[in-house]
């Protein structure tokens, strides 16, 4: 499959990322894209194999050798010809491995090593299969590889999927409605806030948006915010647990703060702003909650002042950043 390719890519890797597209269509990815997108698709696929010269080179999850977002980056600008920014690490996650980690032709160390799924250290690698299937391309032997690959990609997505399952964190909700999050310190946090936060701190408050890794809006009430003239839904903009109390008529906005995520003060500029366009009648409260105190201490100095901090080892306490919103409903 021929596109038009970035200039500065070297001549040898051109010939591979049009071989990967073909290789991409034979196993059923979707190659209808601009040429750029496919060719950062190509070229994210052979990064994480380790390929620099040939298919022979490719490497899998069986080696160990996995590749994180910046680490993709370095490599591709490197070998590849390309001049990526090391900030774009996301689009590396978000655009270019998306289809192939979907495909299960990428795997990711949280399905290997029991990382969590939103783990900052989790790497990519090719999936063992995809990575046999290609030390065959060109080859006789192709077709038949070809044949077993797609027999054993279907085992594989069945293998996983089990996997994801038996680590996944119940979360009970007050209701009594029981949800399922993906495995990981996340969303543990997750779980204390809706199991041991709200029923403290929460006035009876029913949780109308619960996101997770691998489900964005795993639980929504849309018409209960929609009924409170909350704002679009957005996911960027949404925090991990929205949850609302009529007994207070307050909206409880809760982060669970794992390496990334507490109130700052320009998000909750930017929430505050959103709300009001929208015309939102509740009295807002934000929540910044941790896992414990020593994480708390290392981001005290970027929470913003009139929000509240939760720490799941001090359950019964809370942190004031001159909250008097909260204040408020105890006189």
């Amino acid at each position: 499959m021929n596109i038009t390719v970035k200039d500065g890519t070297p001549a040898r890797i051109k010939k591979l990322v049009f071989q990967t597209l073909d290789i991409l269509k034979a196993t059923g990815v979707p190659v209808e894209n601009t040429d750029r997108k496919l060719e950062r698709m190509a070229k994210a696929c052979l990064a994480v194999g380790h390929i620099k010269h040939s298919f022979a080179e490719a490497l899998s999850s069986d080696n160990g050798q996995f590749l994180k977002t910046r680490d993709i980056i370095t490599f591709e600008n490197k070998f590849y010809g390309e001049n990526m920014s090391p900030g774009s690490y996301d689009d590396i996650r978000r655009q270019d491995l998306k289809l192939l980690v979907e495909a299960g032709i990428a795997v990711n160390s949280s399905a290997t090593v029991g990382q969590a799924t939103n783990d900052p250290s989790r790497g990519y690698a090719l999936s063992p299969a995809f990575a046999s299937l290609i030390r065959n391309y060109g080859k006789d032997t192709w077709e038949q590889a070809l044949t077993a690959y797609t027999a054993e990609i279907q085992s594989l997505k069945e293998e996983l999927e089990r996997r994801r399952n038996l680590n996944k964190v119940n979360v009970t909700l007050p209701g009594g409605k029981v949800i399922d999050l993906s495995y990981g310190a996340h969303n543990d946090l997750q779980k204390a806030i809706i199991e041991s936060f709200l029923p403290i701190f929460g006035f009876n408050a029913v949780v109308l948006y619960v996101g997770d890794t691998s489900d964005k809006f795993l639980h929504l009430e849309r018409e209960a915010l929609e009924k409170l003239h909350f704002f679009e839904l957005e996911h960027e903009e949404l925090p991990d647990v929205v949850a609302y109390s009529e007994e207070k008529n307050l909206l409880y906005l809760i982060e669970a703060y794992h390496s990334t995520g507490e109130w700052s003060e320009v998000r909750v500029r930017k929430i505050k702003r959103k709300l009001q366009e929208s015309g939102c009648t509740a009295n807002v409260v934000f929540f910044t909650a941790f896992e414990n105190r020593n994480i708390f201490r290392q981001k005290a100095k970027d929470i913003a002042w009139e929000t509240e901090v939760w720490i799941a080892d001090s359950p019964e306490h809370l942190v004031h950043f001159n909250g008097y919103k909260f204040l408020e409903i105890n006189k």
